[in-house]
């Protein structure tokens, strides 16, 4: 890093002996100036913004105190080395004020200058460094909390119309602050989780999101990545004001993101935009219109490849209803709320009572898609095992008829609701913490951070996770980036720096370190060791 450097001195033969002798190349200084009094300097300042100044103090127009004075009003980070006679030496004492860094006597000692000058550009580098880590992790730990804010306004924590406070990256109102959504979900889903195993459900959703992230920050406009559940993101990018929404360039961006994710995944997604601007205080109720669209098949295509929601399309009073017992079940079952899940079951069996026989083919495939729906919910609160999941599914593909597929309806919610009450309080929290930890392992986690989130103290969340997971939080997240970036090393061409900043470690060299202990070899002779034929012989 270069820094800049000013000389003030109403001595032309010192001045230009401050730059032929002093090596300044060598030290990485450059001189933005030279002035002969305080005047001059001042102007010199405000158009170049030197990081070190050398001022005499006796000098004409503007002696160096007035020039520190002035200068100490608009700018308090520049070094200052003041220059002196051992007659002026009486002036030390009025100049302290102005935090002075050094003294130099003249005659001017060049070498004992050159070391004085080194040692503080030194000072000044290791406090820009101190400074752009502490600016990252502040912009890091800004961007999570908003888009916590925003993630607890999607899935309505605490209920519809609970108050939350709103972080936001322009200084304008809630009520000014817009979004276009889309929905991002992968096709089939359901059906892949099903095959992958735990690590590779992790990675396929973590390579999903970083193509998404990379893509959207091309397009150079403030956005939010949110993963609802598994497979499923909700985009969130900001317009401001309402006037600014450009729907065709909105529906470019989906298009883009969907051949992103097939070109470097082989993977198809369907993504959903609602067609109009939306408001902070309706994102749960949109995001919830966007899934029922898109699961219902109640949404058409632009002529391209990104859905539309189409208000009217195949819906009927009998559908919205279904779809809202799901809703109010799952809502149910996230709160621990036996009481209001078994009475929308309750509402669900009564309303197909109710229903015409002449009514059963049209919501037989309605019906079928709400099971896969409650299906995915359940496997993302873990309140169904994976081979519990896999015997559903059986019955689901066994179950054509409307009764029987209601009939699994009612075994899948019998059988989450008591495992949901069996989950103490504690487990609860972990699964949030483990889920939390999952769609942030990019970022910078702490305890503090994780405990934060959840509402308990540091103490005490250590204490749960320890129990919980038989490590300690530092290990635990080790672990997972360390299992990340083995994947991401073995199946993608990407450098072990950029590996390494995907999970979470912004320096090449402590990634390297950390991965080396975890795996007892670098990152690239473990790529060399996961790319070389099973049967080549070492």
């Amino acid at each position: 890093m270069m820094l800049k450097v000013l000389l003030v001195d109403d001595e032309i033969n010192i001045l230009k002996n401050l730059q032929a002798v002093v090596p300044w190349e060598e030290l990485g200084v450059e001189i933005v100036g030279t002035a002969k009094n305080g005047e001059i300097a001042l102007e010199i300042v405000r158009e170049h913004s030197p990081d070190l100044i050398l001022c005499d103090i006796r000098m004409p127009v503007m002696d160096g105190i007035e020039f520190l004075g002035a200068l100490r009003e608009f700018n308090t980070d520049a070094e200052v080395i003041m220059m002196t006679g051992y007659q002026d030496f009486s002036y030390v004492r009025s100049v302290i004020r102005y935090e002075v860094r050094d003294y130099i006597l003249k005659p001017i000692d060049y070498e004992e200058l050159a070391q004085t000058i080194s040692r503080l550009a030194d000072g000044i580098r290791e406090l820009r460094a101190e400074q752009q880590v502490i600016q990252t992790e502040w912009r890091q730990m800004f961007s999570l909390a908003y888009e916590k804010v925003l993630y607890d306004l999607l899935i309505d924590v605490g209920g519809s119309g609970a108050s939350k406070p709103f972080l936001k990256f322009h200084e304008v109102s809630g009520e000014d602050l817009t979004f276009a959504m889309l929905l991002v979900d992968v096709e089939e889903y359901s059906r892949k989780e099903c095959i992958w195993d735990d690590k590779e459900r992790k990675l396929w959703n973590f390579a999903i999101h970083n193509i998404l992230l990379e893509n959207l920050n091309s397009f150079e406009v403030p956005h939010s990545v949110l993963q609802v559940r598994s497979g499923e993101w909700c985009v969130l990018i900001e317009r401001l004001p309402v006037e600014t929404f450009d729907r065709d360039q909105c529906l470019e961006w989906g298009s883009k993101l969907r051949e992103a994710v097939l070109k470097y995944l082989k993977l198809n997604i369907r993504v959903l935009l609602h067609p109009a601007p939306v408001k902070l205080e309706k994102l749960a109720k949109t995001y919830k219109s966007l899934q029922r669209s898109l699961h219902l098949g109640n949404a058409g295509t632009n002529g391209g490849a990104v859905l539309i929601p189409e208000k009217n399309r195949g819906q009927s009073d009998e559908t919205v209803g279904l779809w809202d017992r799901i809703e109010e079940m799952v809502t149910g079952l996230k709160r621990c709320d036996r009481k209001k899940t078994e009475a929308a079951l309750k509402e669900l069996n009564e309303s197909f009572k109710r229903l015409p026989e002449s009514s059963f083919e049209r919501v037989e495939p309605i019906l079928h898609y709400i099971c896969l729906h409650l299906l995915r919910e359940m496997r993302a609160m873990d309140v169904i095992g994976r081979n519990e999941e896999l015997n559903y599914w059986n019955q689901i593909d066994h179950s054509p008829g409307i009764r029987d597929t209601l009939g699994v309806i009612n075994r899948l919610v019998d059988q989450s609701i008591d495992n949901v009450m069996k989950k103490k309080t504690s487990d609860v929290l972990m699964l949030s913490a483990k889920d939390y930890i999952e769609r942030n392992l990019s970022s910078d986690l702490s305890i503090d951070m994780l405990a934060d989130y959840l509402g308990i103290s540091g103490s005490y969340f250590s204490l749960l996770f320890k129990q919980h997971f038989n490590e300690t939080f530092v290990e635990y997240v080790t672990r997972q980036r360390m299992e990340m970036a083995k994947s991401l090393l073995a199946l993608s061409d990407k450098s072990v720096t950029l590996v390494g900043q995907m999970v979470g470690y912004a320096e090449r060299r402590y990634f390297t370190r950390v991965f080396s202990k975890y795996t007892g070899m670098l990152p690239s002779e473990y790529r060399e060791k996961s790319h070389r034929p099973s049967n080549e012989v070492v």
